[in-house]
């Protein structure tokens, strides 16, 4: 009996702990949305009252009925899709550029005296500067959107890589040389857990820019995506589609931060920090 109560204690302790993990998103969940619902009501209410024109700040029950139409028709899924897509192909490949040149500079420290000048200066041109360039090297069609996203993903990614690999202990470097740690184990075992938190804040932040570029990339004569109903929703003077495509940015770009945002807290459940003692 004995035997059979000590293999049940540990899973009755992982269900127990899983089941808390839940009860905590949903509690924290529910904490976040108390503010955006007081902010609805409130903007239901002014824009019933006329404090709000509608032809200028329509109301949110408008704004729904405006994506719940273009829902039924189909063409919300057409144009939030080739948004993701654009988002999804350009973040993969500015995190994957940024994580090779990254690498090299952040350990190499001859690599990063010929090669961080020049992205420092190359990280400081605006983001709609890139665009008539773009344009005219790769005409309007997908490469350049797609190429103008991962610009605006790989600095920070970028950033974040090298400022990882440089902030690693040099104490915990001392200790893999002393266990005779191979050049490739010491970077394996020691260099990439270290700098894993930074590049996890990198690649968060590159995906906020992400969202912030696909908005410039759709204003380069698209004819989909959420950033040209925008556009659309200015030349037709409908702010119920401008304010829709808005929302919908919004609602996007914080499912996907979740995503990152779980991957990371699963990635580093090793470390004892505030947040998990809390």
């Amino acid at each position: 009996m004995s035997m059979k109560a000590t293999v049940a204690s540990p899973k009755i302790e992982e269900k127990r702990k899983k089941n808390l993990q839940w009860s905590t998103k949903a509690r924290n969940a529910a904490l976040g949305s108390i503010v955006p619902i007081i902010l609805m009501i409130a903007w239901e209410y002014l824009s019933g009252t006329g404090v709000f024109p509608p032809h200028l700040l329509p109301a949110p029950s408008i704004i729904f009925q405006s994506l719940l139409n273009m829902a039924v028709d189909g063409s919300l899924w057409g144009h939030t899709g080739i948004t993701l897509y654009r988002l999804f192909i350009g973040f993969l490949i500015g995190t994957a550029a940024a994580v090779v040149v990254g690498a090299g500079v952040g350990y190499f420290a001859k690599a990063e005296s010929l090669f961080d000048p020049l992205i420092q200066a190359f990280r400081s041109i605006p983001s709609l500067a890139w665009v008539p360039l773009f344009i005219l090297w790769m005409g309007i069609g997908e490469p350049s959107k797609v190429v103008l996203i991962a610009v605006g993903v790989f600095f920070p990614v970028y950033l974040n890589i090298v400022s990882g690999i440089q902030g690693v202990d040099r104490k915990l470097i001392e200790v893999g040389k002393i266990y005779n740690f191979s050049s490739l184990k010491l970077i394996k075992r020691i260099i990439l857990p270290a700098a894993l938190p930074s590049f996890l804040v990198g690649l968060r932040s590159g995906l906020g820019l992400g969202w912030m570029f696909v908005v410039a990339a759709e204003l380069m004569g698209a004819s989909t995506g959420i950033g040209y109903l925008l556009v659309y929703g200015q030349n037709t003077y409908s702010p119920e589609l401008i304010i829709s495509s808005i929302v919908l940015f919004a609602i996007l770009g914080k499912i996907t931060d979740s995503i990152l945002k779980g991957l990371e807290s699963k990635a580093l459940h090793w470390q004892d920090t505030i947040v998990r003692k809390a």
